[in-house]
Order: C-alpha cells, then structure tokens, then sequence
C-alpha cells in the first residue's frame, strides 16, 4: 500500500512595519512550505528577508504569496485589474521575493494566490490566465509550480501553459458541496474548532475526503493541505495537525 503523502503550508509573512500577524518563527518549525505575502496584501522588505531567512535556516520551502494591491483590505477584495497590469503585478511580487530567498540560499519554488485573486482565479478564465502569464514572466523559462484549488481556472491555465499544479486543500475552511470554499462573507466560513481542524487534516491526507458544509462527505484530492497563519493559536494548531497526521501514519513532506 502506497503511503500517504502530505506537504503543509501556511500563510506567513502578513505583518507591515511594526505590525506582526503570524507567529513566523513558531510556524516554520511545523510546516514544509511557506507562503510568504510579497507586500501587497501584507508584508514588506523587512518582513520578507527575515521569513526568506528563517525559511532556509529552517529547510522550509519558499512560495511567492501574490495578490491585488491591497493593503487596506489584506488582499481580500475582488478588483478588476487589467490582465497586463495584473500579469506585471504579479511577476513584481514574485520577482522582490526571489531577491531575498536568494539572498538567503535558497529560492523562490513555487507561487501561490492570495485572498480575493486566489477565489477570483477558480472561476475567472481571463484573471487566472494573467496569474499564470505573470508566473511565466517571472520564471523566465523556469518552470514554477502554481498551487491552487483543485478543479479551478488557475491550475487549468497553469497546466495548460506547462507549468506543474499542485492541488491543495484547506482544513480549516468550510466547503460547499461542489469543492469551492465558503465565502467569508457566510456565518461558519472558518473552521475555529481545534479539534475539526484536526480530524479533517486527517481525513483530507489519508482518505482524500471532507465534511461539506450541507453536511455532505466529499472528494478532497491534494497535496499540500494549508493552515492560515493568522488564524489565533496558529503555531500549536498546525503542531497538533502534524502530529495528528504522522499518528495517522501520513508522511509530511514539501512538493516542491
């Protein structure tokens, strides 16, 4: 039997000059692959070495957090930006990282949305193309793989553009019925029990399946399996999750 296989990602690096949301230090003890926000949704130069630092310290790989321009609303309005400036945006955000990952010995080794432009890319063909044209743009011929929801316009453009796509799932996100999250907008979007994140953790990893939020068990098919970063208590969730998944006997290890 085949083991099951397991890369845990979170959202780092969403703090802006004094301010600090995530425990960054407390997290790259946990998990394999570091979304790092690229300043524009959160994140500055500062913020963006010091995670590049402790990420390769710490053998935890390094992905580009890309999004809209807002700062204000931590990337999680929708806005209609210009495919161009879109795809130019997103080869910026991914191209100020790269300097300090390299800075650090390490690279840039994947791309991952953020927020709004992460929802926006399941069902919009035109802005998930401009994600990926930036990603081409950035890579300059390297191959960056582009994680993303499993059935969505962004992985469809990325495969399609010869870039890898990894699936990844959230276990501390309410599902509709048809695989797409839960808008935040919808009482019970976020899954705040300890516990649930816990026992969904494991039964994404290892029977590839979550509790919808109609009550219906669905198909979950990932690779990476994400914890919010901001969420409070972070660091000791994402620890239980690990634990709860090598318990379980799910391998935990970066796709990258």
């Amino acid at each position: 039997m085949t083991q099951a296989l397991i890369d845990l990602n979170a959202d780092l690096g969403e703090g802006f000059g004094r301010w600090r949301l995530t425990d960054d230090e407390a997290l790259l003890s946990v998990v394999t692959s570091a979304n790092v926000a690229c300043g524009f949704h959160a994140g500055d130069a500062a913020t963006m070495r010091r995670v590049c630092d402790l990420a390769a310290e710490k053998g935890v790989e390094i992905g580009a957090q890309v999004s809209y321009r807002d700062l204000a609303g931590f990337g999680r309005r929708s806005m209609d930006v210009p495919a161009d400036e879109l795809a130019a945006e997103v080869a910026y955000q991914i191209g100020a990282l790269e300097v300090f990952a390299r800075a650090a010995g390490a690279r840039v080794s994947y791309v991952k949305p953020h927020g709004a432009l992460y929802n926006r890319t399941v069902h919009d063909e035109e802005q998930a193309a401009a994600v990926v044209d930036g990603v081409l743009l950035a890579g300059a011929g390297a191959e960056l793989p582009v994680l993303g929801l499993p059935g969505s316009r962004l992985l469809d453009a990325a495969g399609k553009a010869g870039l890898p796509v990894v699936a990844e799932a959230f276990a501390d996100r309410a599902y509709t019925a048809d695989g797409t999250l839960v808008s935040r907008r919808e009482e019970g979007a976020v899954v705040t029990d300890p516990d649930a994140v816990v026992q969904r953790s494991v039964g994404i990893a290892g029977s590839g399946s979550v509790v919808a939020h109609d009550g219906r068990l669905i198909a979950v098919r990932a690779r990476s399996l994400c914890l919010h970063g901001d969420t409070p208590g972070a660091a000791e969730l994402a620890r239980r999750v690990r634990s709860a998944l090598e318990a379980a006997g799910v391998r935990v290890e970066a796709f990258a």
